[in-house]
């Protein structure tokens, strides 16, 4: 199946849940060259998503300053030293967790005039391997990104524990997401997008599922 019919098939499955308001696909092209991408921007799909700074950057600067309305997410763990090149290159960071990270955002995205869109990332499962923000420590977290550094919080991002139920996590963020009043979600892969939608995620990160696997 090719990029083009496997993105129209994931469309459709959705539809199938919600026929309205329908979440943002974020088509996660790291590790894929970009000729095995380009099918995709010349189909017109402007979201996507990669991990690695130094990866995106060499992959996608030009093609940012020719096609402008192309939105590029960072969804990958963030040192603070990358921010910088972050700031200039990603309109979305999915993986706000941390204040030494924060700050650095902050400064850079001031130097340069850009204000970009955050996801607070939580860890569900408090796993030591896993970046995130202890649910704990989520409400002095998130007024010291938006009140003091004036940071643009639009939602909760989670990767959920491997332990095959999915959903429990899902609820548990959603109901969370609720609580502080966002409008935004950032959950769900390519194995349990569908179970991430019924949950209210506003943004999936979907990658082999579209693109095939990865080598």
């Amino acid at each position: 199946m090719n990029i083009i019919n496997s993105f129209e098939k994931i469309k459709q499955e959705i539809k199938t849940i919600k026929s309205s308001d329908e979440p943002v696909i974020i088509a996660v092209s790291k590790t894929f060259p970009l000729e095995h991408i380009m099918p995709l921007i010349n189909y017109g799909h402007r979201n996507f998503g990669e991990n690695k700074v130094q990866e995106a950057e060499k992959k996608w600067k030009e093609l940012k300053n020719s096609t402008r309305d192309i939105k590029l997410h960072m969804i990958g763990s963030l040192q603070s030293n990358k921010a910088k090149k972050a700031v200039k290159l990603f309109d979305f960071i999915h993986s706000l967790d941390n204040e030494k990270l924060a700050n650095e955002l902050s400064k850079r995205q001031q130097e340069i005039g850009r204000n970009l869109s955050y996801f607070i990332q939580i860890n569900l499962g408090s796993e030591e391997q896993k970046g995130g923000v202890e649910i704990i420590n989520l409400k002095s977290f998130h007024e010291y990104c938006s009140k003091k550094l004036n940071l643009n919080i639009i939602g909760l991002m989670a990767i959920p524990p491997n332990d095959r139920q999915p959903e429990k996590h899902f609820q548990k963020i959603s109901e969370l997401n609720k609580q502080y009043n966002f409008h935004q979600l950032s959950i769900g892969m390519s194995g349990d997008y569908l179970k991430a939608v019924k949950y209210g995620a506003s943004h999936i990160r979907v990658g082999s599922a579209i693109f095939g696997s990865r080598n």
